[in-house]
């Protein structure tokens, strides 16, 4: 059963916006399903993966956009970099918008193209996985998230947030019939055998693979390249190299610290997230939602899923992503999110416990001293069921208000 995504409404504006629209995306998240779903009945479609279209590409790109008719959705289209340059001769045949879809796993080969042929003539997205808003039926128009004062909660009953948390965000996972460790196996096989030779030339995936994991154990821990190399043999280059391969197949986000004017005070290293936790738990072998919920990564894990959330709303909403940021200083006194609107900054906590008190946010007061920006509403994201004052100008919420 097709889940409505909010993006759709977003690729609509898009579509009125550029020549050509460019949606990527990690693998399995629901591109190709959405692009049919919601544009089917008025674009024709073509997939790279089919090896008539593929070698027809590949040998006569001008024949090939002969062969079909326009609007035309192109699924997978950095296997063959050769149809960006037909593609800008096309659309600058007319002044029409949003006649040529293009999607893509790879932002390594799609960006190359797009900045050499496509220019100033294509919108991007980007598509996350299932939002916790779409998977629960919440979801509207697209918007990013912002802290505000809840006055209208949503009413969420029965909701195994563990349970959600440890499946994952893949649309194929949301049919219980589907085995969760063997489509996690096979999904991470092809992403090696797939993505990453096409990326790198990797000589031992098996140790890719054990950078992986060891990575999916420190998502929404502070990033440090040299800690992940020692722990499985690489230098800390071929950490940055490999974590540029998982950033450019959106298997990962790096969320910066806020250091406005480049202040000397605040820290300079970067946090790491996972934009799945399913996947999460499949390479740390958290087996089960109830080994994860009491297990010592519960803490971590529930801040990767809040992140993600956070990164979905934006991504869905076609906004900008580093107005997410996160604070520490040279005291290492720490906010989990912060959110920043404008001149405006809005803090953000994540706790595991149900109830918190004004201690959970007694490092919000580090954005006074910040003279160029106003300190806006905050909130505190646990596992209460019900919204509720913390202090005046912070709100505990549950996960599903973000």
């Amino acid at each position: 059963m097709y889940i409505r995504r909010e993006i759709e409404s977003t690729i609509d504006a898009m579509l009125t916006q550029g020549k050509v629209v460019l949606i990527t995306g990690a693998r399995q998240v629901g591109k190709t399903t959405v692009l049919k779903e919601h544009l089917g009945g008025s674009f024709s479609y073509v997939s790279m993966e089919n090896p008539r279209d593929y070698l027809l590409a590949k040998q006569d790109a001008v024949l090939f956009f002969d062969s079909h008719e326009l609007p035309l959705i192109v699924d997978e289209v950095q296997r063959v970099p050769e149809l960006f340059s037909p593609v800008k001769w096309i659309v600058d045949q007319s002044d029409q918008k949003g006649r040529i879809v293009l999607t893509g796993s790879q932002t390594y080969r799609l960006m190359k193209g797009v900045s050499e042929s496509l220019a100033g003539r294509m919108r991007i997205i980007e598509m996350p996985p299932l939002s916790l808003r779409e998977l629960i039926g919440s979801a509207s128009s697209p918007h990013p998230y912002v802290p505000t004062r809840i006055t209208e909660p949503k009413h969420v009953k029965g909701l195994a947030i563990w349970s959600v948390i440890h499946r994952g965000s893949m649309p194929e996972l949301q049919d219980s019939s589907v085995d969760w460790d063997s489509f996690y196996s096979d999904y991470v096989s092809a992403y090696l055998e797939r993505d990453v030779r096409d990326l790198i030339n990797v000589q031992d995936e098996a140790k890719f693979y054990s950078f992986m994991v060891a990575c999916a154990a420190r998502s929404g821990q502070l990033l440090n390249a040299t800690d992940i190399g020692n722990a499985i043999d690489v230098d800390h280059k071929t950490v940055k190299a490999w974590l540029s391969v998982l950033q450019a197949s959106n298997i990962v986000r790096v969320i910066q610290p806020f250091r406005p004017n480049v202040d000397k005070h605040l820290s300079k290293t970067s946090k790491i997230f996972f934009m799945d936790t399913g996947l999460v738990c499949h390479l740390t072998r958290w087996t089960t939602p109830e080994q994860l919920r009491n297990g010592a990564v519960a803490g971590h894990v529930f801040e990767t899923f809040v992140v993600s959330e956070v990164l979905k709303s934006y991504m869905n909403a076609g906004a900008n992503l580093r107005d997410v940021w996160f604070y520490r200083d040279a005291k290492k006194r720490e906010i989990d999110l912060v959110i920043q609107d404008g001149h405006v900054l809005h803090p953000v906590e994540v706790k595991t416990a149900a109830t918190v008190g004004s201690d959970a946010v007694k490092n919000f007061g580090c954005l006074d001293r910040l003279s160029d920006y106003e300190v806006g509403f905050g909130h505190v994201v646990c596992q209460t069921d019900e919204p509720y004052l913390v202090t005046r100008d912070v709100q505990a919420v549950p996960v599903w208000e973000l």
